[in-house]
C-alpha cells in the first residue's frame, strides 16, 4: 500500500459541488526522499522506505546518518516503511510528491499518536456506563469499575482487564477517509474528518487504492 509522511496543521470545512460544508483536516505532506527500496530478493519482501522534515545532523546517531548519505539525503526527522509498494519510475534519493502517490476522491488510512488524555477512569477511557441502580455493591459509586477480583482459582487479576489508567497517547489508525483536496504548490491536502494526534503531530497517509506497482 502506497503512501507518503505528513504533519497535521489543523481542521477547516469545505463546500464540495453541491453547496455541502465538508470538516477536513489539512495535513502537511512536504517531498518524501526514497532513502530505501526493499525487493523480495534481497529483504525477503517487497518496500519502500521514504523520510521527510528535516533534522539537525548532530541530532542523528552515526548510523542514521551513514544510511542518509548513501541515499544522497539530508538527515530526516522521521522515517518509514511502506510495505507491499514499489513507485515505478523512482530511484533511491528521488523524491515523492503529494500527487505522484494521491489523487482527489483517493480512500486513505491515517495513522498517528493520539492526543492523551492522562490517568483516567473506566468511564472515559473504557465508555463503561456506570451502574444506575446501584447494584452488584455499587453504592453511592456509580462511576466505578465494579467487582475485577477472582475466586481462589485463578486468584488473579486477568491481564488486559479493563481498569483505570494512561488514556491516549498511542499509535491510533483511522480508516476509510478520502482525500478532499490537494494543493500541491503549497504542499497540503485535506482529508475528510479528523485524524489522530494534535496540531503538528506526525502522521502516515496510507493510500488504500494503489497497491504494488
Amino acid at each position: 500500500m502506497s503512501g507518503l509522511i505528513g504533519k497535521k496543521v489543523g481542521m477547516t470545512s469545505i463546500f464540495d459541488e453541491l453547496g455541502r460544508s465538508i470538516a477536513v483536516t489539512v495535513i502537511e505532506v512536504p517531498a518524501c526522499t526514497i532513502t530505501q527500496i526493499k525487493t523480495e530478493e534481497s529483504d525477503g519482501y517487497n518496500a519502500v522506505q521514504i523520510a521527510a522534515f528535516d533534522k539537525k545532523r548532530k541530532n542523528i546517531s552515526k548510523a542514521l546518518n551513514g544510511h542518509f548519505e548513501k541515499a544522497g539525503s539530508e538527515p530526516k526527522r522521521i522515517v518509514t516503511e511502506f510495505r507491499d509498494y514499489i513507485p515505478e519510475g523512482f530511484e533511491i534519493g528521488d523524491e515523492l510528491n503529494i500527487d505522484d502517490v494521491f489523487t482527489v476522491g483517493d480512500h486513505v488510512d491515517v495513522a498517528g499518536i493520539s492526543k492523551g488524555t492522562g490517568f483516567t477512569g473506566v468511564i472515559k477511557r473504557h465508555n463503561f456506563h456506570g451502574v444506575g441502580d446501584q447494584t452488584h455493591g455499587q453504592h453511592n459509586r456509580e462511576r466505578a469499575p465494579g467487582s475485577i477480583g477472582q475466586a481462589s482459582d485463578p486468584s488473579r487479576v486477568f491481564k488486559g482487564m479493563k481498569m483505570a489508567g494512561r488514556s491516549g497517547n498511542q499509535r491510533t489508525k483511522i480508516k476509510n477517509l478520502s482525500v478532499a483536496k490537494i494543493l500541491p504548490e503549497s504542499n497540503l491536502m485535506m482529508i475528510t474528518g479528523s485524524i489522530p494526534g494534535s496540531k503538528g503531530g506526525y502522521v502516515e497517509i496510507y493510500n488504500q487504492s494503489q497497491k504494488l506497482a
